[in-house]
């Protein structure tokens, strides 16, 4: 299992906004994870769905028709695009303060304490999924900007089935459209910054992990095979961060 990342893997990182990690979760730890998702799924776990933000995959693919995205249980259905707020679930709770991470947090923090903006299941079912525009992760509402994301693959992520893309090197652009709360592209700089000859594609086996810089562009297609690809995403932020829409609750995972 991963126990740190290398000055090799940092470098590659540093240059390329992103980096593969091997053997993050051994099988016994990919099952329990795969297992606790789906229980939470189809409502049969001891977890405080009131707590949890959670939203339905729409039907057309289009990013516009997916459910509406609010706190509380949806129905038992594995049909669930978005499952936000898993850090008051204690298996995944375990699993976001790895010491890894932690050596992440640190190498891109320093000594601030670090809490989770987002530790979110993100699934694409067999033969639906959503499409996400090119996007860069960022969010105006807050007064710094949170600069790294694990997605940790809890299925294979391949391209038939909707794996994350990627424009590598591209985080060192800065914020491409700051007039975005979210950072969305509008068409144009799609056109400009994405085309096809620059995409690579993150295709990973069950178990591996990728860091990406929150700036690098990103984006992901549908679903067209039988397997789901479901995937573990946790945003780690400084947690000095503030929430200019008041929210300040958020938990604290290393300090």
């Amino acid at each position: 299992m991963t126990a740190t990342v290398t000055p090799e893997q940092w470098e590659f990182y540093d240059e390329h906004g992103y980096v593969v990690l091997d053997g993050v979760l051994d099988d016994r730890d990919l099952k329990a994870l795969g297992e606790r998702i789906d229980d939470i799924m189809l409502g049969r776990a001891d977890v405080d769905y009131d707590k949890m933000l959670m939203q339905l995959d729409g039907r057309t693919g289009d990013y516009a028709d997916a459910g509406r995205q609010s706190k509380g249980f949806k129905g038992a259905t594995l049909d669930y695009r978005k499952i936000q707020d898993l850090e008051f679930d204690p298996l995944f709770l375990a699993y976001m303060r790895r010491p890894v991470f932690a050596d992440i947090c640190r190498r891109t923090y320093c000594d601030a304490p670090v809490a989770a903006f987002r530790a979110m299941f993100m699934n694409k079912p067999a033969r639906q999924g959503t499409h996400l525009p090119w996007h860069q992760d960022r969010w105006a509402f807050l007064d710094r900007d949170p600069l790294i994301t694990v997605w940790t693959a809890l299925d294979p992520a391949t391209v038939a089935n909707g794996c994350v893309k990627v424009i590598p090197g591209s985080h060192r652009l800065g914020l491409i459209n700051p007039s975005h709360g979210s950072g969305f592209l509008d068409q144009d700089q799609a056109v400009h910054h994405c085309p096809e000859d620059k995409i690579t594609y993150l295709e990973l086996d069950a178990g591996q992990a990728v860091l990406l810089h929150n700036w690098l562009l990103h984006s992901s297609d549908v679903n067209s095979t039988d397997i789901p690809r479901r995937a573990f995403s946790v945003c780690y932020m400084d947690a000095r961060t503030r929430h200019t829409k008041g929210r300040e609750n958020y938990t604290l995972i290393f300090d």
